[in-house]
Parts: structure tokens; sequence; C-alpha cells
């Protein structure tokens, strides 16, 4: 039987690859964008392809949004919405540090209560969240985003105990890196400010995205996760990082300062 998804952050990535993969496969998919425009494009999208999907404006930091996307009844959600800043911890502004955790972290939360509220009073129902590789390690010159995918990693380890009782499950999916543009323009953000004031530590060593991976086999695996009966608690694609991610964690115990 098919399953009701919303999915935030669908215009484009990994949401819009799963929202068309899932209605594909016949689930009622109810594809979240941020602004009007992604909201028109998104629905001539689907159209041309034969999709039957359903587009809404879902901005996770508006309210309003908010408030109407949690008048749906779903059996799943797909908090998948998120930005990417990058800069120095000693450098980066306080308030593009604070937009990142009010996307990633707080905005995010509040639709997770909102749902997991209904879905404790149904008895069932399913949170799956965009974590990252980044919030299971360290990552340099990335702090913010790092921080606030730890800060995921978090709320959805208390979540996922919390909610077991009541027959609500909560999984992450930890992306690598992947040719979506995302990590692109998570790099270039910081220029934005760079050059606006006096700086004391080096721009950031300038890296070609040359090993960034088809984003179609992490688009599979957030699919399998949301249609699977017994899911894993943490997916993390592709393989090489989840070896990776074991190795530094390891690590970490013996660093010195």
């Amino acid at each position: 039987m098919g399953k009701t998804v919303l999915i935030t952050g669908a215009a484009s990535g990994f949401g819009r690859g799963v929202a068309f993969g899932l209605a594909r496969r016949g689930h009622q998919v109810i594809a979240g964008c941020q602004i009007w425009p992604q909201v028109w494009e998104l629905r001539n999208a689907a159209r041309a392809d034969g999709i039957e999907m359903q587009v809404i404006k879902l901005d996770v930091l508006n309210e309003i949004d908010r408030a109407r996307a949690l008048e749906l009844d779903i059996d799943v959600l797909h908090n998948n919405a998120g930005i990417m800043e990058s800069g120095p911890m000693a450098e980066i502004p306080m308030a593009v540090f604070r937009s990142v955790f009010e996307t990633n972290v707080f905005a995010a939360l509040e639709l997770a209560q909102g749902f997991a509220r209904k879905m404790v009073r149904r008895g069932s129902g399913r949170i799956v969240w965009t974590s990252s590789v980044a919030g299971l390690v360290k990552v340099p010159f990335d702090g913010a985003y790092a921080a606030s995918k730890h800060a995921v990693e978090g709320i959805c380890s208390a979540l996922h105990e919390e909610l077991k009782p009541y027959g609500v499950e909560v999984v992450t999916v930890n992306p690598g890196a992947y040719r979506t543009g995302f990590n692109d323009t998570g790099m270039e953000s910081m220029d934005q400010w760079w050059g606006l004031g006096e700086r004391v530590v080096e721009h950031w060593p300038v890296r070609e995205l040359d090993r960034q991976h088809d984003p179609a086999e992490m688009i599979a695996a957030m699919i399998d996760v949301i249609e699977a009966e017994d899911p894993p608690y943490r997916t993390v694609r592709p393989e090489s990082a989840g070896e990776m991610v074991r190795k530094e964690q390891a690590l970490v115990w013996d660093r010195k300062a």
C-alpha cells in the first residue's frame, strides 16, 4: 500500500529526486518548495512527466507555511530542507551561523514536533531526517553546517527513543558528497561576506569538487528508507563515507590539542 509522504526542500537536489521517485512508485507525495516560483516549476515538471504529485509552498522558516503543512495527514515526514554556509569558525558572522541553525535545526524541529504529536496520537508514523556525514565527523571551514547536523543527530537520537514506545519511528539518512550543487554553492557562500571586513585567518583552500558522487545512489537509499518495513536507524552513503566516519570517530579518542 502506498504511503503519504511530505518532503521538505523538494524543489531541487535529493528532495526533488525522492519526490519524483516515490510518486512513480505509487505513493502520494506532497512536495514542499520554499518559494512560489519553485512551486510552479515543480508542478509543471511533474505534469510534463505524467506524474501525479501535490506541490505546496513550504518555507520551513515561515510560520504560516508550517501551520498549513501541519494540517496534512501524512504517514512519513521527510525533513529534508537545509542550507549550507561555509567559513572558519573564528570569522563566520553570527547572523550567518544563526541562519543555518534556524533552517537546519529549529524550523525542522518545529515541523517534527508538530507531526510527532499527531503520529503519537495515531500510534504510527515515521520521521526521516536528512542529516549528513558532516554530522558525524569534523569538517573544517564548514563548521556551521556540521554543527547544525551534529545537533540534528542529537535530536534524532533522543526522538528515536522517546517516540518508539508510541509506534513512531525516527531515522536518519546521511549523505556524503554528491553532485546536487548543494556543496558547490555552500563552499561559495563565504565569499559573500569574506571581503567585508578585516580577517585574521586565511580563506580556506580552494578545493576542486571533482570527486562528488552521482546523487541517484543517495536518492535510491532515501526511497528505500521511506518504503522499508523496518529501516535501519542510520543510512550513510556512499559506503566509503561510512568507513571514513568509523575511522575518524575512533581517531578522535587519541586526538591531541
